[in-house]
């Protein structure tokens, strides 16, 4: 791996760290304020309005610009997040109550505008700085590294939040964030944009011949949606502040080690997949992996115990850390490079349907049907989506990373 890699990867890590320790804060701070489960949602609808919206305009413009400058700008619109949070602390006092969450709301807006561009960035500029043979292993590698920030940000975020509060908390962030963008203007590579780019009749055109190249392909589509619908409805992160206070009874720091929890399985399962090979029966693993992530949320929803919940959140994140690694490997191996900041986008309108729209599902859920009854409701649907995309498609059954690799 290059010397600048690895900056991007250390890059990545600060901002990672810096987002869960906002969004432990984020999420204590609205339940604290607004006492409504509908109102933690409404967190994730707050990222997800510029995150889905802008994306496929950041494809656009990452195809046509340099991706590493793109990203250090996207760490500039992250700062300005952080010091809003920072902002409400210093201005509470002097606020209204709806005015704080105004301001905790714009936060995640702000945090929503900076992922819209942070994953086609990335994406564009992972196989401008490793071989094509090493992506498997260097996606690998960028994954155990943004998974070990998932652990130690929400539970430094909940520790620091809970022992000191927001002042401390938030200037730490703060702090993260710039040593992110100090290391992205150390990296010497000046990726350039890509000099093959087809002409469509229009901008729009352009815009959508991403999403058109998704739809059409075997494997991206259905492997996609698959990760989308299960996470939709089986993800349980915008509930844990309510499972944290009102049903285990942990408080804000236990919340910290509940939101880090399926980042430590993540990361124990992407640090062995560093080291060795999931290319022969992707497919099998792929669903398998899924069916098991399913199954964790039906217990995690069972428990009222601590521990218990901690080792079902722990065992979600170790089963989606392998979804996760074969479906990115999927689309890289499958991008063209004109077209990787668009595919990127897209990409992450599918994560981000399934992360900040899941969050808005589970608090309309939990307000319909009660907490516990919202978490049974996700993990019956994701383990029929397993059922149903597996039966549909038989390409995505008969996966398989060596051949995808082999393929020119």
């Amino acid at each position: 791996m290059t010397l600048d890699f690895k900056k991007l990867v250390i890059a990545r890590f600060l901002f990672t760290f810096a987002v869960q320790m906002q969004a432990v804060i984020l999420g204590w701070r609205i339940y604290e304020l607004l006492k409504d489960p509908l109102a933690l949602g409404m967190i994730g609808l707050a990222e997800a309005i510029p995150a889905l919206g802008l994306a496929l305009y950041a494809g656009y413009i990452v195809d046509r610009q340099r991706p590493l400058q793109v990203y250090r700008k996207v760490m500039y619109v992250s700062l300005i997040s952080g010091l809003m949070v920072l902002s409400e602390y210093f201005l509470q006092e002097h606020i209204s109550l709806f005015a704080q969450a105004g301001m905790l709301y714009s936060a995640s807006f702000l945090t929503g505008v900076a992922r819209s561009f942070a994953a086609p960035a990335i994406f564009a500029s992972l196989p401008r700085l490793v071989e094509r043979s090493q992506l498997l292993k260097a996606s690998a590698t960028m994954s155990s590294a943004m998974q070990v920030a998932r652990i130690a940000g929400p539970a430094f975020g909940g520790l620091v939040f809970g022992f000191f509060g927001v002042l401390l908390s938030s200037s730490i962030i703060c702090g993260l964030l710039i040593a992110a963008s100090i290391t992205m203007l150390i990296i010497k590579t000046d990726i350039p944009a890509p000099t093959v780019l087809h002409k469509h009749a229009s901008v729009t055109a352009e815009l959508l011949s991403g999403a058109r190249f998704v739809f059409k392909h075997p494997i991206l589509f259905p492997a996609l949606s698959l990760d989308m619908i299960s996470v939709l409805f089986g993800g349980v992160t915008a509930l844990l502040p309510i499972f944290a206070n009102d049903i285990l009874m942990v408080g804000p720091k236990g919340l910290g080690v509940l939101r880090a929890a399926p980042a430590v399985g993540a990361a124990l399962m992407s640090f062995y997949l560093a080291r060795t090979s999931l290319k022969g029966k992707s497919g099998l693993w792929l669903f398998s992996a899924v069916t098991g992530f399913g199954c964790c949320v039906l217990l995690f929803g069972l428990s009222r115990n601590f521990y218990l919940s901690l080792f079902a959140l722990a065992m979600s994140g170790l089963f989606d850390s392998v979804s996760m690694l074969i479906r990115s490997a999927s689309v890289q191996l499958s991008s063209p490079d004109h077209m990787r900041g668009k595919i990127s986008a897209v990409n992450s309108i599918f994560i981000g349907s399934s992360n900040e729209i899941g969050e808005v599902e589970s608090g309309i859920a939990a307000k319909l049907l009660g907490t516990v009854p919202a978490v049974y409701f996700g993990g019956a649907m994701c383990l029929l989506t397993v059922a149903v995309i597996a039966y549909l498609s038989p390409a995505l059954r008969k996966l398989d990373l060596k051949k995808l690799e082999g393929a020119t």
